[in-house]
């Protein structure tokens, strides 16, 4: 494992949440458009805490998703002060603590806070470990000639090249293979 348990959760949330842009996928679809699409992600990533339901909610989440995705078009050194200002704005105050089937781990906003504030902060904490064990270059774009979409490495030889969102590396093999073929019945 190359993050321990709570980061590489919030990365793959973090990953999931950036990957929602319509600009990041084949499709070109926002996926992230109602409170319903906004309850099934916050429920499917275990987001503790105060939720309010409503349009305001979704607008601020939908709001910080740009935000979020600069980091992966900066280096490690250019993520910092994108992590620390998060960090700032979200008003982080880290403590440890424990609930539903989640052993000690770290927390840095208030459950009270706002949706959009906690998810802010959690994703510039675990970049504060991704920055912090030297494995930014595991922050990654799709290599797929036609996706954008954001993935995090988590394999152990950190040699995964395309996102889980559109299937990329199947469709990127298949044409690999075409174009063999092609070439070698030319």
């Amino acid at each position: 494992m190359v993050f321990i348990r709570d980061t590489e959760l919030v990365l793959r949330a973090t990953v999931e949440l950036v990957n929602t842009l319509p600009h990041t996928e084949v499709s070109g679809v926002d996926t992230l458009t109602t409170t319903a699409e906004l309850d099934d992600f916050a429920d499917r990533h275990t987001y503790t805490g105060s939720r309010t339901r409503d349009d305001r909610e979704l607008a601020a989440v939908r709001g910080i998703r740009s935000r979020i995705q600069r980091l992966w078009s900066v280096d490690r050194d250019a993520a910092v002060p994108l992590v620390n200002a998060m960090l700032r704005d979200g008003r982080a105050l880290p403590q440890l603590v424990r609930h539903d089937e989640f052993d000690w781990h770290i927390h840095a906003t208030d459950e009270s806070d706002a949706l959009a504030q906690r998810m802010l902060v959690e994703t510039a904490m675990a970049f504060v470990d991704v920055i912090r064990a030297d494995e930014y270059a595991r922050v990654r774009v799709c290599d797929a000639d036609d996706c954008d979409g954001v993935y995090v490495d988590f394999s152990k030889n950190g040699s995964k090249r395309y996102c889980d969102s559109g299937n990329c590396g199947n469709r990127m093999n298949v044409h690999a293979y075409r174009k063999r073929r092609a070439e070698e019945s030319a």
